[in-house]
């Protein structure tokens, strides 16, 4: 890691650690992407998994946010997305024009699982993730740590049975309740590949890294503990296990139970450094749920809608709840792609002003 310009701004892993802070740290999940200009204009000229496979591409569109929010944002995010471990596994993933991700041939029943590769070689796969990511540390030189990331077993689960985004999510329940042992098998592959991945992304420079189980709100509590927890919590042991043993040293991890509400008290003991909440928890709840964890979120991003005085109101309100102590700021999903940049810089230069102590 020596390798790297040194770290000039900690903020978010001290955070993390739960060390003391100058401000709140912020960052914006999918701070890079279609709401910016820069960034269509990006896209006009090449396909999204183009981008995501082009390190000079990913490295380029990942800095444009912390390029045109110099100095408001505490962390860089590179641009990837959870869908290209499916496309390792063997999956066809296409990204179509206003409607999102979508598989040409879904699994449909546990026969398709023979078609997935038996075996991944991530740094052969998904090198471009790794080799985008070093590229991106060298070029931030320093400025904001970046994270590396990846999907959870049960949302990348999810869309390789649904076959893309889905209401219901009766698919890749049906697995679960009709084959359960065929979806074990399915999840526990997905898993060792996750692990893989983030193992990897460390190695390659990311600072800390997220799992984000986009779709855990769409299973019971129950069924979320039964089915997907087990592999879920194994992921941050698994990955620092690796790093050790490589003498790589701990790399932090978050995770983003999207939804899970029923379950958020089982990631209070787990080995994720931090735990990402969405918009429909209270902070004060989020923390009777996780005590000792470090939180990040949790603002509606439709808040963002509104008014330069809104914005700050909402912010002030959120502070007043999260305290300025073990917590990483940050919308409850992602950013909208009809969200106005500067309605974003208000809320960036609103936490900056409200939890300044130096």
């Amino acid at each position: 890691m020596s390798k790297f310009p040194p770290l000039k701004n900690d903020r978010l892993l001290r955070a993390v650690r739960g060390e003391p802070v100058d401000k709140v740290p912020v960052w914006i999940m999918r701070q890079a992407g279609r709401y910016l200009p820069e960034f269509r204009e990006s896209r006009s000229k090449n396909d999204f998994f183009t981008i995501c496979r082009t390190p000079s591409l990913a490295c380029e569109v990942t800095l444009q946010p912390i390029d045109r929010y110099d100095g408001l944002l505490d962390a860089s995010i590179i641009f990837s997305d959870i869908l290209v471990v499916p496309q390792a596994m063997g999956m066809v993933v296409e990204m179509l024009p206003k409607e999102g991700p979508h598989f040409p041939s879904p699994l449909t029943n546990p026969a398709d699982i023979a078609k997935l590769k038996s075996e991944v070689d991530v740094s052969a796969e998904l090198g471009y993730v790794f080799d985008a990511i070093t590229l991106t540390r060298e070029k931030l030189g320093g400025r904001v740590p970046l994270f590396g990331f990846a999907g959870a077993p049960w949302t990348l689960f999810s869309y390789m049975i649904e076959g893309g985004g889905s209401k219901t999510f009766a698919k890749s329940k049906a697995w679960l309740f009709k084959w359960p042992k065929e979806s074990e098998e399915l999840l526990k592959r997905i898993t060792d590949v996750v692990v893989d991945f983030l193992v990897g992304q460390a190695k390659a420079g990311a600072q800390i890294l997220q799992v984000f189980d986009s779709n855990a709100g769409e299973l019971s509590p129950s069924d979320y503990r039964q089915f997907i927890l087990p592999h879920t919590l194994s992921i941050p042991t698994r990955v620092n296990t690796a790093l050790r043993s490589q003498n790589l040293g701990h790399v932090p991890i978050v995770a983003f139970p999207r939804n899970a509400h029923g379950a958020l008290k089982e990631f209070a003991s787990s080995d994720y450094d931090a735990i990402s909440i969405d918009f429909g928890v209270e902070p004060e709840v989020a923390r009777s749920l996780l005590p000792g964890k470090t939180l990040q979120g949790n603002i509606d991003p439709s808040v963002l809608y509104g008014s330069k005085d809104y914005i700050r109101e909402r912010v002030q309100a959120l502070v007043a709840q999260f305290g300025t102590k073990k917590w990483i700021a940050n919308l409850g999903h992602g950013v909208y792609p009809d969200h106005d940049p500067e309605h974003v810089r208000y809320f960036l230069e609103a936490i900056r002003d409200f939890t300044q102590t130096a």
